[in-house]
């Protein structure tokens, strides 16, 4: 790698490695000629392993030094968030991680196994299948007939490149714009940013109580510490662990408040038209941290999120913290120009709404 600052901790490049949905696979054969292709792949045993049929051009790399590699772009810096007239600042931030070593064919079946019930479950969660051993008579024979590769993760090159060329104060400014231009991927940009830079000082919008860490990009790892905060909660009455999870996980805007120990002590979330009107949702805060500010820390930058800012109407339910929300900006709605009668279309938690879908035939 030329530049060291942007090498990415190891095992941040296997989880990016492991979650990303596709790889390119390159090498070339024995006569020279340069062979890609794109597949699904998983890490089992210490391995990035993918399948495919015994024929065809990617037989010509087994054995062969191959690289496997996949990127995730984060956020398109324009030159003018960094220089007022020079066009050469322009970049692209992303994230990438190759796999350099010889491809391997992995023949144990009970290897092969694992590799294929990992592909299984990476891209078909939702299961509905027997699971696959290598001894099941659903499997056995297809197993012998199916090719499976692998490439050990022992070369594992993963680079960052978010900014850590710049100088913090230009970072800084760097989070401000991202935060003002406020494209769907620029929160998450933001947060990668001062992940890969935590000497970034703070820009305004992230202002929080003292000893805490505003987030404006809550994500999967947040959600155990969103739920112990909204167990219990008088609008959650009913809702099930896993209804609160997709929810969160579905929300157009999520932000938060960590402790110094990294614990989520603040959560809320929203919904957005991106034009009309967005619906708040999910505020909590731990008692502990109640009475500080962090709450209306939280509900200003939620407001302030980009998904939220563009919508007209911002909408939310409360029984009892109508003083609250009043010092944000809140208030009862005016009536409309129009006589207006709520209707609710409920379901039962988890029924598709298309109905069930029927099994295939034996």
């Amino acid at each position: 790698m030329r530049k060291e600052i942007y090498r990415m901790p190891d095992a941040e490049a296997r989880a990016l490695l492991a979650s990303a949905p596709y790889v390119h696979l390159c090498g070339t054969d024995d006569d020279g000629r340069p062979i890609a292709r794109t597949v699904h792949g998983v890490v089992v045993d210490g391995a990035l392993a993918f399948h495919a049929a015994p024929a065809g051009e990617k037989l010509g790399l087994l054995d062969r030094p191959v690289v496997a590699f996949t990127e995730e772009m984060v956020a398109e810096i324009p030159s003018w968030f960094v220089d007022p007239e020079r066009a050469c600042p322009a970049t692209t931030y992303y994230r990438a991680v190759q796999v350099h070593g010889v491809l391997e064919t992995v023949s144990e079946p009970a290897h092969k196994a694992r590799v294929l019930a990992a592909l299984m479950a990476r891209f078909q969660p939702e299961g509905r299948h027997v699971p696959i051993t290598h001894d099941h008579p659903l499997y056995e024979k297809a197993l012998r007939g199916l090719l499976v590769a692998h490439v050990p993760l022992a070369h594992l090159d993963g680079k960052s490149k978010l900014g850590q060329n710049r100088s913090a104060e230009e970072r800084a400014r760097i989070l401000e714009l991202l935060w003002q231009r406020g494209r769907p991927g620029d929160p998450r940009a933001i947060e990668l940013i001062r992940r890969a830079s935590p000497d970034t000082p703070l820009p305004p919008f992230l202002a929080a109580p003292a000893g805490l860490r505003l987030s404006v990009c809550l994500g999967p790892g947040d959600l155990d510490g969103a739920l112990a905060l909204l167990r219990g909660a008088y609008w959650n009455v009913g809702n099930s662990d896993e209804a609160l999870r997709r929810s969160h996980l579905g929300a157009d805007a999520w932000v938060g408040a960590h402790d110094a120990e990294g614990r989520l002590v603040a959560t809320a979330r929203a919904t957005s038209d991106g034009a009309k009107h967005a619906w708040v949702y999910d505020v909590a805060v731990h008692p502990a941290q109640r009475g500080l500010g962090v709450g209306q820390a939280v509900v200003r930058l939620l407001c302030d999120h980009p998904a939220v800012r563009a919508a007209h109407l911002t909408h939310l339910y409360t029984r009892d913290a109508q003083a609250f929300y009043g010092r944000l900006g809140f208030a009862p709605p005016r009536p409309p120009p129009f006589e207006r009668t709520e209707l609710v279309l409920e379901r039962a938690e988890g029924a598709p709404a298309a109905g069930p879908i029927p099994p295939s035939p034996p």
